[in-house]
């Protein structure tokens, strides 16, 4: 693996001034500073992971958030999904057991 030195970075030099302009956003809103730090550090249950989707999805998903927090709606929807397979599982459970005690 090539070895990158700062001199071939080509990503600008940021300043205390760049960073005290920061917008800072959660879910596709923007919050103060410190509700931003509240967010980052509350979702430690979170993990960064690389994954092709479809560009067909990646569009779908951009205009349903308005290209704002697309990633978070993707998230949102396969919890859901999750969750209605889990609720799923369970009547599914239910009935039959009640089935086997009528």
């Amino acid at each position: 693996m090539p070895v990158i030195s700062e001199a071939d970075d080509e990503a600008p030099l940021l300043t205390q001034a760049d960073f005290d302009r920061a917008t800072f956003r959660v879910g596709g809103k923007d919050v103060s500073r410190e509700d931003w730090q509240a967010a980052v550090c509350g979702k430690t249950d979170k993990r960064r992971v690389s994954i092709m989707l479809d560009a067909a999805i990646i569009d779908f998903f951009k205009a349903r958030a308005a290209g704002k927090g697309y990633q978070t709606l993707i998230n949102a929807t396969l919890r859901e999904t999750m969750q209605r397979q889990t609720l799923e599982e369970t009547l599914r459970r239910v009935i039959r057991e009640e089935l086997l005690h009528h």
